[in-house]
């Protein structure tokens, strides 16, 4: 069994835009200068990340990018600086959904086994997974060179787990990303909709819905990797 991470396993909290405003302050102190104010700014930090996880932009040409507009000297030196500052607030801000532990435990506990396929950058992704308490392999795009919801992002998932594509079951919360691109990879898609949500009528339909982790256990029978 697949998963993604963020709003699946675990939530960081806008983990992100917070290392960014404090990479913010820190260009300031140096002489850089916003662009407008702290809620423009928001707006700003929000919409580039938006381009990093698209796969627009990885997360050193996003911080370069974000360091040259505001005035810095050197951009190429920041980068390093924000990976820092989100992974040294990481242990602050990460926590895991409700009921991650027990659902873990019943997939354990009838020898499924579990992987993390998320977008984003390494090692962050890695390092909130760790700190959700998910202990399984993680597979993070910008390792791997290919984003969700492509083909070959759910492709090296089902290495990682040693499995054909129709043996993986991929539980995650965006329709598009997660569900509509497990199902065109040939996997099985869990829809978790723990906000009441209505699906989109024109993506392929969910072999699954539940509404929180424990729910997984009604799948076992189906998940079951013999």
């Amino acid at each position: 069994m697949g998963f993604d991470f963020d709003h699946t396993l675990g939530i960081d909290n806008n983990l992100e835009r917070v290392a960014f405003l404090r990479l913010l302050a820190e260009l300031c102190a140096g002489g850089g200068e916003p662009l407008g104010t702290l809620a423009s700014e928001i707006d700003r930090i929000d919409a580039l990340l938006r381009l990093q996880r698209s796969g627009r932009y990885s997360i050193e040409e996003a911080v370069e990018r974000f360091a040259r507009e505001r005035g810095a000297r050197d951009p190429g030196a920041y980068p390093e600086r924000y990976k820092h500052l989100a992974l040294h607030s990481a242990e602050a801000f990460v926590v895991p959904v409700p009921g991650l532990s027990r659902a873990l435990a019943a997939l354990r506990s009838h020898g499924v086994a579990v992987a993390v396929l998320t977008n984003g950058w390494s090692p962050l992704q890695e390092r909130k997974a760790a700190l959700a308490g998910f202990e399984g392999p993680v597979v993070v795009s910008a390792a791997i060179g290919v984003q969700k919801p492509a083909k070959g992002a759910f492709e090296a998932l089902a290495r990682t787990l040693a499995r054909a594509p129709d043996e993986v079951w991929y539980v995650g919360d965006d329709p598009v990303m997660d569900v509509a691109g497990a199902i065109a990879a040939g996997m099985h898609g869990i829809w978790l909709d723990a906000r009441g949500s209505e699906y989109p009528a024109d993506l392929p339909a969910p072999e699954r819905i539940i509404h929180n982790l424990e729910e997984l256990a009604g799948a076992l029978p189906i998940a079951r990797q013999e």
